[in-house]
């Protein structure tokens, strides 16, 4: 019965990123999983514990001696058996990808042309390809006061209140709820939130000013178009990736839960 503040940052491409969670807090892959391990709101479980159960289990202290050449199990062990696990969730084959690679597969329509053209123009500042983030933190005028500091919980640096992690855009259509609180639950309010709904805030960034003025002149029309295009993001074999899936020879029944 514990909510938490943020919205869950998505697993993907995490090799190109050298900062962690949505106010980077954690600098090193290996040490990323421990908060939603530790926290309250999430596993709400403690090192010893997870290494202790791990310990008991059936299958992992064998699954262990097969990764690292013994058996023993420690946190350490198990931070880098998960932090290898994310390094490789890689999504490069989305048809935006296939479009670039000029594959067969990638032919966009004359709506997502029309849509990556204003993106292009509107909106690499932040999401710049081909990652759809440059991982920055930024305001991006939610609110003129803050219930989450964001990145000012980190730095103690007063220009940092209420910046968050730029996020990927890749898969976006599948990431939803959107923003760091996971107040819009569909991409198109999400998007109309740059032309109609920018709270202007001392911290907030300034490609959100244009002439004095913050947000975008998008229409409902451009919307629909940005929409569009950030549709062709999603990468379906990444998705239904088979090693990612859980693997079949674990017995289920009696699984660890940390």
């Amino acid at each position: 019965n514990c909510l938490g503040v943020r919205n869950a940052p998505p697993l993907m491409n995490l090799a190109w990123q050298k900062e962690f969670m949505l106010d980077g807090g954690i600098n090193h892959l290996d040490k990323a999983p421990l908060r939603a391990l530790l926290d309250t709101c999430e596993m709400d479980s403690n090192l010893d514990t997870i290494v202790a159960r791990l310990k008991k289990d059936k299958q992992y202290p064998s699954m262990f001696k097969s990764a690292f050449g013994s058996d023993k199990i420690t946190t350490q062990k198990i931070m880098k058996a998960l932090s290898q696990y994310m390094v490789m969730l890689i999504s490069a084959n989305s048809k935006y990808d296939k479009y670039m690679r000029h594959e067969v597969g990638g032919e966009f329509t004359p709506m997502e042309k029309e849509g990556y053209e204003l993106f292009k123009a509107n909106c690499t500042s932040c999401h710049k390809e081909p990652l759809f983030s440059d991982y920055s933190y930024r305001n991006n005028g939610l609110d003129s006061v803050f219930s989450d500091d964001g990145r000012y919980i980190i730095t103690k640096n007063a220009k940092d209140k209420g910046l968050f992690k730029v996020p990927t855009l890749r898969n976006i259509t599948l990431t939803y709820p959107y923003m760091h609180d996971g107040r819009y639950p569909m991409l198109y309010h999400a998007l109309a939130h740059y032309s109609k709904k920018i709270i202007n805030s001392p911290n907030l960034d300034p490609v959100l000013i244009h002439n004095g003025k913050v947000g975008f002149d998008f229409t409902d029309y451009d919307l629909m178009k940005l929409e569009v295009f950030l549709k062709t993001l999603t990468d379906t074999s990444f998705v239904k990736d088979k090693r990612f899936e859980k693997p079949k020879d674990i017995n289920y029944k009696n699984q660890v839960y940390f």
